[in-house]
């Protein structure tokens, strides 16, 4: 599947059409979670169309076709990713632009940015769907078109200032090649939970990931990630002669 190139949608929502934006948005929600659950061409616009409520005309005034639902759920997701991580993500920059930032300020960036990554992943009600639309492009099941959208400027973004971020404060040099393996496996401690949902659920005895929860995950994520990179700055013996 599917590089495809796909159209925008003919029609915008102050076109106005049967409740205009709301109508367009609840067949992207629905759109969204069919396609996450069945793949690009195991969601069928009938059925997203039943579910949403509206007929077939009503799902081809606002999208076209089934490439133009999908687009719209893609740029759903990545507006949200954009408008969620922006404040951390500018927030670090502007700590990075100092070149007297203090390693307190310069760690509190970065936990802000791990903090904001567990949030969109473990608390919006459509987290899970998310995650797995993007999981079914991600193994060819749907236009690549979401990682697209975001690497035109969050995730480079993103990417940038956590590394400078890490560098600064453990004193690993920007040019180490563990530098970007040792940040993906520091954020990669947070996917156990949006993997494997139902199973840490059950695990932790909680029945959600409500506020309370995800609160205190992101404090054990950060006093993780401070333990590593606190190591990481201490002398080595190497360096001690």
């Amino acid at each position: 599947m599917t590089d495809r190139p796909v159209r925008a949608p003919r029609h915008r929502p102050e076109a106005g059409y049967a409740r205009g934006e709301e109508t367009r948005r609840r067949i992207i929600d629905v759109a969204l979670r069919l396609f996450a659950e069945r793949g690009f061409e195991g969601a069928s616009t009938r059925e997203i169309a039943k579910q949403a409520g509206v007929n077939a005309p009503a799902l081809q005034y606002y999208f076209d076709n089934k490439e133009g639902v999908y687009q719209a759920c893609a740029q759903h997701i990545a507006d949200s990713a954009h408008e969620h991580f922006g404040p951390a993500v500018e927030r670090a920059e502007a700590v990075l632009e100092r070149a007297d930032a203090s390693s307190e300020e310069l760690f509190e960036a970065f936990g802000a940015l791990l903090d904001a990554i567990a949030e969109h992943q473990l608390l919006p009600d459509d987290a899970e769907h998310r995650r797995l639309f993007m999981a079914q492009e991600q193994v060819g099941q749907g236009p690549n078109l979401v990682f697209q959208m975001m690497d035109e400027n969050l995730r480079p973004r993103m990417a940038r200032v956590t590394t400078q971020l890490v560098s600064r404060y453990s004193g690993i040099d920007l040019k180490d090649p563990t530098l970007s393996m040792r940040i993906m496996m520091m954020m990669g401690q947070l996917m156990v939970f949006s993997l494997g949902r139902r199973m840490q659920l059950a695990k932790l005895g909680w029945e959600r990931f409500g506020p309370k929860e995800v609160a205190t995950i992101k404090q054990a994520a950060r006093e993780q990630c401070r333990v590593l990179m606190d190591f990481w700055r201490l002398p080595k013996k190497s360096d001690a002669g």
